[in-house]
């Protein structure tokens, strides 16, 4: 393979990895920040891309990067009030909200389960059409989506140090914690939410764009996805402050899509991909876990070898 063909592999993983890391810094305020784990990702990464794609066909391609994002907002709104406000467990009031998103999806999708954008402007259109004649007029879609994922960054960075953002980080260490300090822990759990499932709801509307088109089953396993992410990203950069550990769970989604794209070089077939993905979770929780276990497994050895 030449080296123009890996430089083109490996720029589709980062552009690819760099958007999808939008999804993994909303699992890191969620999951991370705020314990709760939000499994209804897919269907709101698919909600953004199905509601940014329909705006941008109806003419407003800028206005479906707030659009996605709002209804975003409110899918996670939703699932803050199963949860804070109903009493249901944050896994089954996601698979709820996940569940009922396929069909609010097909709704906004005009009752069809695919969207073509082929002649749509987009804001990777506009873009391109921005860099062109320049030296970067090949890079539009890097610049998009390296920009976004460092406007989250930033956002969280400024944002968890603040007050709100210390009580969701409270609210996630010790929800008794806050309760006893007159703060309403499913305040915080219902903003941590809605700002996380905007950031998901922004991952599918870019990469909708990206493709040019929007399929109901385009954010299936994303949360699988997301989570090998977000614990490989942990692997390389889990310490340290909150821009630095965002900085990982970027780093961890390009990783994933490098080991991803090697897979696809290898010409797996393409129903064996979940089954990668799994691997790539599996290896990322159990890697520490053995890592951990090694000072044990030698003093045992050690321990054998002297008792001989």
């Amino acid at each position: 393979m030449s080296f123009s063909a890996i430089w083109g592999l490996c720029q589709t993983a980062l552009e690819l990895g760099l958007t999808c890391s939008l999804t993994v810094l909303a699992l890191f305020l969620s999951y991370s920040m705020l314990n709760v784990c939000d499994l209804s990702t897919d269907g709101c990464f698919t909600l953004g891309a199905a509601v940014g794609a329909v705006v941008a066909i109806a003419g407003h391609p800028y206005l479906s990067i707030p659009a996605a994002m709002a209804a975003g907002v409110l899918s996670g709104f939703v699932t803050a009030v199963l949860q804070t406000r109903m009493g249901i467990e944050s896994l089954l009031a996601g698979i709820i909200v996940n569940t009922g998103l396929y069909s609010i999806n097909i709704a906004v999708m005009g009752k069809s389960s695919q969207l073509n954008m082929n002649k749509t402007e987009t804001v990777f259109t506009k873009m391109k059409a921005l860099l062109a004649d320049t030296p970067l007029a090949g890079q539009y879609e890097l610049i998009i989506s390296l920009a976004a994922a460092a406007l989250v960054i930033l956002f969280l960075a400024l944002f968890l140090r603040t007050r709100l953002g210390l009580a969701i980080r409270a609210t996630g260490n010790n929800p008794d914690m806050v309760r006893s300090s007159s703060i309403n822990p499913a305040f915080t759990t219902t903003v941590g939410l809605c700002v996380a499932n905007a950031f998901t709801g922004l991952s599918g509307c870019l990469l909708a764009q990206s493709q040019k088109s929007v399929n109901i089953d385009i954010g299936s396993g994303m949360v699988t996805i997301a989570l090998a992410s977000l614990l490989i990203g942990q692997t390389f950069l889990g310490k340290g402050s909150i821009a630095k550990r965002a900085v990982g769970m970027v780093v961890g989604s390009v990783v994933f899509r490098l080991v991803y794209t090697a897979a696809l070089r290898l010409n797996m077939p393409a129903f064996m991909l979940k089954l990668v993905s799994s691997v790539i979770v599996i290896a990322a929780i159990a890697g520490p876990y053995f890592k951990g276990q090694l000072p044990t497994l030698r003093r045992r050895m050690a321990a054998g070898k002297g008792g001989r």
